[in-house]
């Protein structure tokens, strides 16, 4: 089965057809003509054990067919397809591929294929399957695991050719009709991936991973009750698949459900405990809840970086004479699935610009195929582009082992597109995790985490398994946006309506949140609070965010709510907006500095970890300590004073854009000399110990 990919939470669990249509693993005979050759008594024994599952006595008997005839192609092929599934693997692909050499055959090759995709040799995968279609060209089930294999490395055009040439040759074909809705799905044609899915529905209702690919279109369309409703269903038909239970967790999250959506995802990891991606998603929406202790989310971090080390061998490093010289060129790689139009990419972009360039040498390794007119920007500021996303974990540490890394800078944690299980292998001889996240990562192998003095204060160091290394600003530089948009007058001014807002990710407004903002319009009569997040484009989300909101006394007619937008509008949208309130634990960001640009100011509440820390520390380099509240009593008295002083306001907000360009949030030169300097730091650190110990 395959793993989808947790940053975007969309990728597909479908299970490529092996053996002829016959489950992974299930053997049937090499070909027509070889049957009386190959079946007689032992082999249709052996096969009938490995069919039936009963796997220790088909191997047994695989290895008496092989004592007595070593170059049996039968046995060579099962019983590495059979070592394969039990952990194996090295052992049975040398077998599998021996029995190619011995016989070359179409389902040879396609089982071959298989095994090597389930271990994330896609390229290689691939090019196993087209030998299947050479020599079998009505192979259909060969055509759809190319079809598979193909969308999995994003060729969205090739992959929905195979699966179509799947179903021309086999039309009642749950698989294929799955596939193709798969490659559909990653073409962004979402009506045509519904139908696709439909059809696979309509022949074998009982197709969980249809249901669950269904509703990751749904997720995608931000029909979050359709998606809910699907991963539901598949969960009931397969109760013990961890992808499914984890997509479900992540878009009763979006849905601001997030007990639901804890409970859902510890069930997920107990499914799959081996499988670090569902347990990233645990972490990340734990970051949600207001009840979970700092404490917590070290102990589950600590969890998760265990189990990514337990099995991996860390490379060693020693440094050369060269590692001494304090002019020596460093070598620094970036790794990021957010290499685009996302915060990552916003933060980056003029920073990457002021680095120099005779100083740093920057190498990418995006973790995604992903691109868009922000990657085109950023592209020119790496010496190398050297993508990760076909290669598996040790594949992906051995590249950037041996391309000489001197620090390795992960820019996402337990965020979409990780990959923190290469970190776990120790490629680089200083990893520093920066910018993508906003707790410990709870790796050892991570030297290094990159905050400042308000999201690391001495006192919170505990929190993290990494060592702190602060920045002297902010660790933050905001790239301003490029689309030219005035700040508007205060809105209040014209409708004579007070209005705050927030344009956060909607998962970020729990109870305790709408409990506050509640007492905040309370204490602002004749206010109204504008809320615009994608979440809100479903029509159910919008009435259950008004239902929370009228459970606390405050008038639906008092709320606006809006889905998402394309940025420009979405920043304009700010001239809708007094006064910018912000969440807890989990504020704003991005969201925040981009009100600050667009003359709104933000109201955020003091934190006691990292993450609600964010607000502080964008507050603080802005300039703007008095609007950082010591707690909820004071964060409701701050937003009514504050919203009696429109004269005030209004001053503010003319001030506001050209106060935050002048500021360390916008001065990528003084950024990027002490991102630097910090590189510099931390590797004139590892080259003093690593003398030190050599003595």
């Amino acid at each position: 089965m395959t793993r989808p990919d947790r940053t975007d939470r969309q990728a597909d669990c479908s299970v490529p057809a092996d053996c002829e249509g016959a489950p992974i693993g299930v053997p049937e005979p090499a070909s027509a003509q070889s049957t009386v050759a190959f079946f007689h008594e032992h082999v249709q024994a052996a096969l009938g054990h490995h069919q039936a599952g009963r796997l220790a006595e088909a191997q047994a008997l695989y290895r008496e067919i092989l004592k007595a005839e070593p170059e049996h192609a039968d046995a060579l092929h099962f019983l590495g397809l059979l070592l394969c599934d039990t952990g194996e693997r090295d052992i049975g692909l040398a077998m599998m591929a021996r029995s190619i050499r011995l016989q070359p055959n179409a389902i040879y090759f396609n089982n071959h294929g298989n095994v090597l995709g389930r271990q994330g040799d896609r390229a290689s995968a691939i090019e196993c399957y087209r030998q299947a279609i050479l020599l079998r060209p009505d192979y259909a089930e060969a055509h759809n695991n190319l079809g598979h294999a193909l969308c999995e490395d994003g060729d969205w055009t090739a992959a929905m050719q195979s699966c179509a040439q799947a179903l021309a040759l086999k039309p009642d074909y749950p698989e294929a009709w799955n596939n193709l809705g798969n490659a559909l799905k990653g073409s962004g044609n979402w009506d045509a991936a519904i139908k696709s899915y439909a059809k696979a529905l309509a022949l074998n209702p009982w197709y969980a991973q249809a249901h669950n690919n269904l509703g990751n279109v749904f997720e995608k369309l931000n029909r979050l009750e359709h998606a809910i409703a699907c991963y539901r269903q598949a969960i009931v038909l397969e109760p013990g698949v961890a992808t499914i239970r984890s997509n479900l967790g992540n878009v009763l999250r979006d849905a601001v459900l997030l007990d639901e959506a804890v409970e859902c995802l510890h069930k997920a990891v107990e499914c799959d405990p081996a499988w670090p991606e569902v347990h990233s998603n645990l972490l990340v929406t734990l970051n949600f809840l207001p009840q979970c202790t700092p404490q917590e989310l070290l102990d589950e971090s600590r969890r998760l970086g265990a189990r990514l080390s337990a099995a991996v061998t860390p490379y060693r490093h020693e440094p050369d004479a060269s590692a001494r010289d304090p002019n020596r060129r460093l070598r620094v790689g970036l790794v990021s699935g957010d290499f685009a139009s996302h915060p990552v990419g916003y933060f980056l972009e003029d920073v990457l610009a002021h680095l120099d360039a005779a100083r740093i040498e920057l190498i990418a390794y995006p973790t995604r195929t992903h691109e868009d007119t922000v990657t085109s920007r950023l592209k020119p500021y790496f010496a190398a582009w050297s993508g990760l996303s076909t290669l598996n974990d040790e594949q992906a540490a051995r590249k950037i082992h041996n391309d000489n890394i001197d620090v390795l800078v992960d820019l996402s944690g337990h965020t979409s597109h990780n990959r923190l299980a290469l970190f776990a292998r120790k490629p680089s001889p200083i990893q520093v995790s920066w910018l993508g996240y906003f707790a410990t990562t709870g790796l050892s192998a991570m030297d290094y985490i990159l905050g400042d003095r308000h999201v690391l204060p001495d006192d919170e160091r505990e929190h993290f398994i990494e060592e702190p290394w602060c920045l002297p600003d902010s660790y933050l530089c905001f790239t301003p946006p490029t689309q030219d948009i005035p700040v508007g007058p205060m809105p209040v001014t014209a409708t004579g309506t007070f209005t705050f807002g927030c344009f956060n990710h909607l998962a970020k407004l729990n109870e305790s949140v709408i409990s506050l903002w509640s007492r905040v319009l309370h204490a602002v009569p004749d206010s109204r609070l504008f809320l615009k997040t994608k979440q809100l484009g479903d029509p159910d989300v919008q009435r259950r965010m008004l239902e929370r909101f009228v459970a606390h006394g405050i008038d639906a007619a008092r709320l606006a709510l809006e889905g998402a937008s394309p940025r420009a509008e979405l920043l304009a949208s700010y001239n809708r907006v007094d006064i910018a309130l912000d969440p807890f634990p989990y504020p704003g960001g991005t969201t925040t500095i981009e009100a600050l640009w667009m003359g709104v100011p933000v109201l955020t509440r003091r934190g006691d970890r990292f993450l609600s820390h964010v607000g502080e520390s964008i507050l603080h380099t802005a300039g703007l300590e008095d609007w950082i509240a010591a707690d909820s009593h004071a964060y409701v008295a701050k937003a009514a004073a504050f919203a009696s002083v429109h004269d005030r306001l209004a001053r503010l907000r003319s001030q506001l854009r050209p106060q935050i360009l002048a500021s360390p949030l916008c001065d990528a030169p003084r950024f990027a000399n002490h991102l630097e300097h910090a590189f510099r730091g931390m590797w004139e650190r590892y080259a003093r110990r690593a003398g030190e110990t050599t003595k």
